[in-house]
């Protein structure tokens, strides 16, 4: 492995070492004892549930690629995941809210255990069947966990800037260090103790089930409007009169639907990226790079977090300018060509394009970790409690049918046209984060716009929102 690969993993990995050596006093929020206990609690179910989300991962496409299943078909099984969030993500979120949070994560772990079970078959149709399950699973991984973790920190009367500490530690575990953790372990069970490419879906399994008896055994059930005369219609109908009524909510969705529909559609493209001429690089490695960058910006984003100035409303426009100029990089780089220096060639070492492109990537998987805690933290304080896994699921709707579209047409346009339009779009990402600033100064609380709103609805119907 080259010695460049090295070079920018260590460098980070020191930049990561040294912001969280150096966080003085004014860095750390002051907790109690009980909110630490709590925050414990929640952190070990995340990492938990986050292992069993990473250890799969990886081998998804390279299992069906096994079974002797083309990339067209592939790439089907892909868009039901997808599809399947989209459709049925919003009526879980719905369903979180009105039947409870913890009965929904408990949900989660059913779900993702049984679509682990459907990876030992080779038949297509129990395949797709398993990316169904797993599409709900990802609704309610990334809504019900958020939503009971707000509601039960609120309704314990902990601080409200103590949420932060949670999102950002969340991140730095969750999505970093049990990222690279999950990434090494698969890789030991496939490849260094041969148990095959369905050895990380058995392990992922066996995480859901530890997560899930410490949910049944630790946490406390909540809910969002639990009013017993509220269907499932009333609730999206109140939560689409949320969205419209308040224009934060709409501007937090488009901003949040914009920027991780860039990164999946990242996700795809980073190895053609830097492999065009199929270039030998080592993928593993990368991974866990971009995993440790993630790692740096939610560091980063812990300390910002921190401070009551700058707000998230101003500092995420500048992340998201960043992380635009960050995907430009593929269409604007050809140094081969510049500086007369010969392109990569097939089973070489990656080129001097690749090189910078990949310094740009890990500066976009920062971006990526600096986004997460703090797109909570704008979520926690402008959606309403009592719908407030219904509306996070409304946000996924236009995600999920975007990264469909770039999987169905990810042959049809070169590589540079799809990076460009994600750096379009996160350049828009920003002009909105700039537009909900504005707002957030000059409007009151979203509390009371709720409380507002509900009791004109109140007045106006019989069938509450």
């Amino acid at each position: 492995m080259e010695v460049f690969y090295f070079v920018v993993f260590g460098s980070m990995a020191a930049i990561v070492a040294a912001l969280e050596l150096s966080k003085s006093t004014k860095d750390r929020i002051n907790t109690s004892s009980a909110f630490n206990a709590f925050k414990n609690n929640y952190l070990l179910v995340y990492s938990i549930m986050m292992a069993g989300d990473w250890l799969q991962g990886p081998y998804v496409y390279y299992l069906y690629s096994t079974y002797g299943f083309s990339k067209g078909e592939i790439g089907k099984l892909f868009i039901a995941g997808f599809g399947s969030s989209m459709l049925f993500g919003t009526i879980v979120g719905s369903l979180a809210d009105k039947q409870g949070r913890k009965r929904a994560c408990v949900t989660y772990c059913i779900t993702y255990i049984l679509s682990c079970i459907t990876k030992h078959s080779p038949q297509y149709k129990v395949l797709m069947l398993g990316r169904i399950l797993g599409g709900i699973s990802t609704s309610l991984l990334f809504s019900a966990f958020e939503s009971w973790l707000v509601a039960e920190h609120n309704k314990r009367g902990f601080d409200q800037q103590w949420l932060s500490v949670t999102f950002s530690k969340a991140i730095f575990l969750g999505n970093g260090l049990i990222a690279i953790v999950s990434g090494l372990f698969g890789n030991l069970l496939v490849d260094t103790l041969g148990f095959g490419p369905v050895a990380p879906f058995d392990a992922a399994a066996c995480f859901l089930s530890i997560g899930m008896a410490i949910i049944l055994s630790s946490w406390t059930e909540n809910y969002g409007d639990a009013s017993e005369n509220k269907d499932l219609l009333a609730q999206f109908k109140g939560a689409a009169v949320a969205i419209a009524a308040d224009e934060k909510i709409a501007l937090l969705g488009a901003i949040q639907s914009l920027f991780e529909g860039s990164m999946y559609t990242f996700v795809f493209l980073w190895t053609p990226a830097l492999s065009p001429n199929d270039e030998e690089i080592p993928h593993g490695f990368i991974f866990a790079t971009f995993m440790l960058a993630s790692m740096l910006g939610s560091s980063f984003a812990s300390r910002l977090l921190a401070h009551s100035s700058p707000k998230v409303e101003s500092y995420m426009q500048i992340v998201f300018v960043i992380s635009a100029a960050s995907l430009l990089l593929p269409t604007i780089t050809n140094l081969e060509q510049v500086l007369g220096l010969p392109s990569g060639v097939e089973g070489g070492s990656i080129s001097v394009s690749g090189c910078l492109q990949l310094i740009g990537f890990c500066t976009f998987e920062a971006c990526v970790g600096i986004f997460w805690p703090s797109i909570m933290k704008m979520r926690s304080q402008y959606i309403p409690e009592e719908a407030r896994s219904t509306i996070m699921n409304f946000f996924r709707i236009p995600l999920n049918i975007f990264v469909c579209v770039v999987l169905y047409n990810v042959n049809a346009f070169p590589i540079t046209i799809m990076f460009g339009m994600c750096s379009i779009f996160l350049f828009v990402a920003s002009a909105l984060q700039r537009r909900l600033m504005v707002i957030a100064e000059t409007q009151k609380p979203r509390s009371q716009d709720w409380t507002a709103l509900k009791e004109r609805n109140t007045e106006a119907e019989p069938l509450n929102i």
